[in-house]
């Protein structure tokens, strides 16, 4: 067993990357809420709503549209990481550059990194800000990317917020070990698992890697005493996940595994996109759907209730 000493080196000492703190957030769980979001991500979902949160270590963002094409990147850059081609500034973003000198030299903020590093007592030096909004249901949600890549840095800010008495919430694939997953459960009052793809080939297609550990995790989770706080969730992407196979799969499944089972129909985003060239990245398509209406949407929740849903989420 660690002594004291040893455990509050391990809090202090314990960093993670974070990519945004969100404030006032009301749709990340009961009432007003800070969200926060950890970098890093297993899942290379092609539909990524936040595709800034993928890799773990911090990226150099570039924004075209704050540009003002000085020259001032490319100066600094000794070893091809920023050039200009044809008007435009090109990024080798693996090259080994001194990048924070690059963003340091940029104007207008054009350049910047997508995320920063802070101590577990930084991070709640940052949410405790907004704890006067925590008195009426509200309280802390801790995102991704996948919260669980940083497993050692969630459970230590969870510890933290509970020694605050802060309710706390989740937002996870739940691709992880079971064993990780059991050590963060008594700090979590809140939690919402995304189950995207049931059928095991799709998942893998659309986002990387199989979904069995994922759907593990979930039956033994609504078989658990948190199972009442649990709620599974389905982001509704055109033509991939969005199809009445898919949902009446996942809604038999869920529900088979506990009856009074919460889930929730997250509509398509079609401000994700946007991001994907701040870090030269490809979207999945071409041209950006757009939200479902509310009939289409009661179609999705009237499959899902014929296959076994009883409760639902709704905006």
């Amino acid at each position: 067993m660690k002594s004291l000493r040893e455990q509050a080196m391990t809090t202090s000492e314990c960093r993670g990357n974070v990519f945004d703190i969100k404030r006032f957030a009301t749709h990340d769980g009961k009432g007003i809420r800070t969200t926060l979001f950890l970098k890093g991500c297993p899942l290379r979902c092609v539909w990524c709503q936040n595709p800034e949160g993928l890799k773990k270590e911090p990226q150099v963002l570039y924004m075209e549209n704050k540009c003002l094409h000085c020259g001032s990147c490319v100066q600094c850059a000794k070893h091809g990481g920023v050039t200009i081609k044809q008007q435009h500034v090109c990024l080798q973003r693996e090259a080994q550059e001194d990048w924070e000198r690059i963003v340091d030299a940029c104007p207008t903020r054009a350049m910047q990194f997508d995320s920063r590093s802070y101590t577990v007592e930084e991070v709640m030096e940052e949410l405790l800000k907004d704890e006067v909004f925590f008195q009426r249901e509200g309280g802390i949600t801790i995102s991704g990317g996948e919260p669980f890549l940083q497993h050692e840095f969630l459970i230590e800010i969870l510890k933290e917020c509970k020694k605050k008495q802060l309710h706390t919430a989740i937002e996870s694939s739940f691709y992880t070990n079971w064993e990780i997953i059991q050590q963060a459960l008594p700090y979590l009052d809140q939690i919402y698992v995304d189950l995207k793809v049931f059928d095991s080939a799709l998942h893998k297609s659309y986002t990387g890697v199989d979904n069995k550990q994922i759907k593990e995790n979930i039956a033994f989770l609504l078989q658990s005493e948190k199972k009442d706080v649990v709620t599974i969730r389905t982001p509704l992407i055109p033509k991939l996940t969005a199809t009445p196979d898919n949902i009446a799969a996942i809604s038999t499944f869920i529900s088979n595994c506990y009856s009074k089972v919460c889930y929730e129909l997250l509509n398509y985003n079609p401000l994700a996109k946007a991001k994907y060239s701040y870090l030269d990245m490809e979207y999945c398509f071409d041209e950006n759907p757009k939200l479902y209406t509310n009939e289409q949407m009661e179609q999705f929740y009237a499959i899902a209730q014929t296959h076994g849903i009883q409760q639902f989420i709704k905006e």
